[in-house]
Formats: C-alpha cells, sequence, structure tokens
C-alpha cells in the first residue's frame, strides 16, 4: 500500500485564492490519498476556509508586498523574511511531497520555504494578470498553472512550465435548485431575479449604488442582494432600513444577506442576472453556469486586474463592464431594465461566456501537482543498480 501524497497549501488573504484551492484538493482526494496541512495569514479567510473544512491549518507572518515607500511598506517588508523562516520550519517539519502555492500575498513565504527545503512547487495564478507575488513565486516553481490564456505572455521569461489548467471552481455550484431558492428568500418565477454580489466581503460602492437605485429596480426585478459582513462595511443596516422604505408588496422583491454559504448553488440557479465584482472566481463562475452579468471591477488592484478579468466575458459578449467611474443608480437601472426585458435573449447573452470555461479544471491542477510531485521524486531517486 503506497503512503499518502503529503501536501503542503499556501497562500490566502481573500476567497479568490482560498476557493479554487479547496476545489483542487477535493479533485486531488477523489484519485489519491492526501495528508494536507494549510499555511496562511492569522486573520485571513484561508483560516475559516480551512478550519470548515476540517484542514489542519498554521499561520505565519506576512506583510502584503506594496511598492509604494510608506511606513506600513517597511513593516509589512520586515514581515516577509519572518514568514519565509516560519515557512520553512513549518514545512521541514511536516515533509511534504509538494507545495502549492496559490496567490496571494501570502504564498511567497510559503513557495520560498518550499524552495529552501527542495520540495517540488506548484503555484496557480487566477486573475487574467499575473499579479506580483505569482511573478516572485515564478522564479522558484517547478510549474505554473494559469486560469486563462491571456496569462500566459506574461510569464513566458519565467523558468518554470507553464501550464494552462482554468480557474477550478465548486462542484455543488453546478447542483443547484432554482425553486429552492426562490422559495427561501420569498421571491416568485414571475419577476426575473437580480443577485448582487460584492465578493466574500462586500462591495461598499456597489451597496450604496444599490441602495439608491432599489426603489426603481424593484419595480421590475426581484434582487438577491449579499452585501459582506456588517463589522467590515456596515452597510447591512442602512440596506434593511432603504427596504423597509420601500411599500410593503415591495419589500418583498427585496432580500438581503450578509453572506451566502450552502445556498450559493440554488442562488445561481435561480438568477437570471448578476451585478458583481470582477473578481478571477466570480469570473470563473459566471463562465461555467453560463449566467450573463454586470460586472464593476474593483479600482485601484495591481495590474488593473479585475478590469482584465472582466474583458474576458466583455469581449465575448456574455458580460457588461461598468467602470466603477460610471456606477450611478440610474445607469444600474437603465441596464438592468433593458437586459431583462428579453430573458430568452439574456440566457443567451449568458451561454456565450462558456467557452472561456474549463470543466474539468480541478482535476487538472490536481493531475499537475500530482506530476510535478512524481517528476522531482523520480530526478531525486538514486540510480538503479545494474545486474551482471
Amino acid at each position: 500500500m503506497t503512503r499518502p501524497l503529503r501536501l503542503v497549501i499556501g497562500g490566502g488573504g481573500t476567497g479568490g485564492h482560498t476557493v479554487p484551492a479547496l476545489a483542487a484538493l477535493d479533485a486531488l482526494r477523489a484519485q489519491i490519498d492526501v495528508e494536507v496541512l494549510w499555511i496562511g495569514s492569522r486573520h485571513g479567510v484561508e483560516r475559516r476556509f480551512a478550519e470548515q473544512n476540517d484542514i489542519p491549518f498554521r499561520w505565519i507572518p506576512t506583510g502584503k508586498l506594496r511598492r509604494d515607500p510608506t511606513p506600513r511598506t517597511l513593516l509589512d517588508l520586515a514581515a516577509v523574511p519572518l514568514g519565509i523562516l516560519a515557512a520553512a520550519s513549518l514545512i521541514r517539519t511536516f515533509r511534504p511531497d509538494v507545495v502549492f502555492g496559490t496567490g496571494g500575498y501570502v504564498s511567497v513565504p510559503v513557495v520560498i520555504g518550499g524552495w529552501l527545503n527542495r520540495i517540488p512547487l506548484v503555484i496557480h495564478e487566477q486573475t487574467a494578470i499575473a499579479g506580483l507575488a505569482t511573478r516572485i513565486a515564478a522564479r522558484f516553481a517547478d510549474a505554473v498553472a494559469i486560469s486563462f490564456e491571456a496569462t500566459r505572455p506574461l510569464l513566458r521569461r519565467r523558468r518554470s512550465a507553464i501550464v494552462h489548467t482554468g480557474l477550478p471552481i465548486r462542484r455543488e455550484l453546478f447542483r443547484g435548485d432554482a425553486q429552492r431558492a426562490l422559495g427561501r428568500f420569498g421571491f416568485t418565477k414571475d419577476l426575473p431575479l437580480v443577485y448582487v454580489t460584492g465578493g466574500v466581503l462586500g462591495a461598499h460602492a456597489l451597496n450604496e449604488a444599490i441602495a439608491a437605485a432599489l426603489p426603481d429596480l424593484v419595480g421590475t426585478v426581484q434582487v438577491l442582494h449579499q452585501c459582506g459582513p456588517a463589522r467590515i462595511n456596515g452597510d447591512l443596516p442602512r440596506l434593511l432600513e432603504r427596504r423597509s422604505m420601500l411599500p410593503y408588496p415591495l419589500q418583498r422583491r427585496y432580500a438581503v444577506v450578509e453572506f451566502l454559504t450552502e445556498e450559493l448553488p440554488d442562488v445561481y440557479a435561480a438568477a437570471d442576472l448578476v451585478i458583481s465584482r470582477a473578481g478571477a472566481s466570480t469570473v470563473a463562475e459566471l463562465a461555467a453556469l453560463g449566467k450573463p452579468a454586470i460586472l464593476v471591477p474593483l479600482p485601484g488592484t495591481r495590474g488593473d486586474e479585475q478590469t482584465a478579468n472582466a474583458r474576458l466575458l466583455n469581449d465575448l459578449g456574455s458580460a457588461i463592464l461598468l467602470p466603477q467611474s460610471d456606477l450611478t443608480p440610474q445607469r444600474i437601472v437603465t441596464l438592468v431594465e433593458r437586459l431583462v426585458a428579453d430573458r430568452e435573449a439574456l440566457a443567451a447573452m449568458g451561454q456565450r461566456g462558456k467557452v472561456l470555461a474549463v470543466p474539468d479544471a480541478a482535476e487538472r491542477l490536481a493531475d499537475l501537482i500530482q506530476a510535478t510531485a512524481r517528476a522531482r521524486s523520480a530526478a531525486n531517486a538514486p540510480p538503479v543498480p545494474r545486474v551482471r
């Protein structure tokens, strides 16, 4: 009986760097036995995801990779070598067969810690633009998995093998029940359902625009709004107050929640249109599920990565890219009313994005992790003695 594959996952900070890793791990576990250790930041979302999935978790000191010369930059830079030393120690103790870097600033010390221990390294870039963390980690990695072919030219000068795996999404997203979502939130089949999300932490600018547009929106559609935690943006109480100001019959057309967990597959199944940020995971989910969208990229991200993500669907005609500078209540109302006027055309719009999807992305990434571990193991194996 062969022993389990020992795997270290390093990375996080956001759901976009965490959820694809969980999907790849599920695919890996479906193929072989795996012993896993997740190394992440102390307060990142990856800790909560790991604990929810019974994955052993250890945190290391981390600092964001910044280029702006500020006092905070110096503090973050000081944390990087501490994180490398801590990650190297954890990896030396765990003795993995392979390290899988999932992106984000916390992945860099884990990848370098793996390199110092001479462990095979696979990293995964979720976005269309290769982030700074990926460009640094690629100098050490054996293989770089990319989610979109558009990323390949940005990494060609790296020594690592570049493999297009796609971006893994959770399998349960394909098993949603539209009627269950409608019943859960008190909606009906008679009106289109618009799902609004700013990601795990919400998006204050998007929340404010939806709040102002709400009286007009609920005249023609139903809205399910995932606004993010009140402790982060403080928006939930204001949105609930806004709902209470609607005429009573129209209040039933708007539901707002901080989070969606097990309900998300059902919500996707029921949604006629999605309004959201343009994180890589969201773009991959929309493409795989064939959902039309209005995408409002988060401004100010390094390399404007969310705009690049949104353009992938916009150029296919399956989404409308709406810059935050153009995000007004009236603009949202105008776009929504135009799109939902023909629900068949709207559904066809979403289907155009499916050409971007890689349905077996999780399995491809799992295969790459195994192949990288095997290749390094074979290269380091002692020579077989010749029989005389």
